[in-house]
This record gives C-alpha cells, structure tokens and sequence, in this order.
C-alpha cells in the first residue's frame, strides 16, 4: 500500500542533466538509494547514500551522477550529469526496509 514516490525522469539529450527525486514515508532510513531498469535488463543498483550521507555508486556513474538525502522531509535525490543513451531506464527509489517498489520515473536519452 505505502510506497515511494519517484518523478523528475524526462527526455534528454547526450552530455546533459537530469535531477531525479524521491519521497518515501517510515522514518529516516539507515540507506536510501536509486535502482533502474533497462528494457529488457535486470534491475541494478545505481547509488546509496547513508543517514550519515556516506554515498557509494556503481562504476557505470561514477563521476557523473550524485546521490544526495534530505531527512527531515524523507527524500532522496540523484543529481545526473553527462549522461550517455545507455543511461536510458526506469528509475526506482529505493530504502532500507522498504515494503514496495514505486511505479518509478522512465529517463531517456537520446539526440
């Protein structure tokens, strides 16, 4: 019944941005973080990010993307820059004890 509420995906062009957000309910989250899905792919983790803001990110984003939390309002955020066409998926919030995925937010890349 409770899930998180994802938005910000859209359309955009190779090399530029995207600001994905986030907001869940159930108290400050020990982790919270972002999946996403290619058509046709597993869902894979893409970043974390810690109570303490500690972040670790996958290889494939690494110096492009930024995972960021605001606690007091339960959100999480995914900064995403230079993005490239394979980046194209559905983004999913994730957080620990989460009981259900959201219905995600569809980013494209493409000229």
């Amino acid at each position: 019944q409770v899930q998180p509420q994802e938005s910000g995906g859209g359309l955009a062009q190779p090399g530029g941005s995207l600001k994905l957000s986030c907001v869940a309910s159930g108290g400050i989250f020990k982790s919270m973080g972002w999946y996403r899905q290619a058509p046709g792919l597993e869902r894979e983790l893409v970043a974390t990010i810690t109570d303490t803001s500690v972040t670790n990110y996958a290889d494939f984003v690494k110096g492009r993307f930024t995972i960021s939390r605001d606690n007091a309002r339960n959100a999480v955020y995914l900064q995403m820059n230079s993005l490239k066409p394979e980046d194209t998926a559905v983004y999913y919030c994730w957080h620990t004890g989460m009981g259900y995925w959201g219905k995600g937010t569809p980013v494209t890349v493409s000229s």
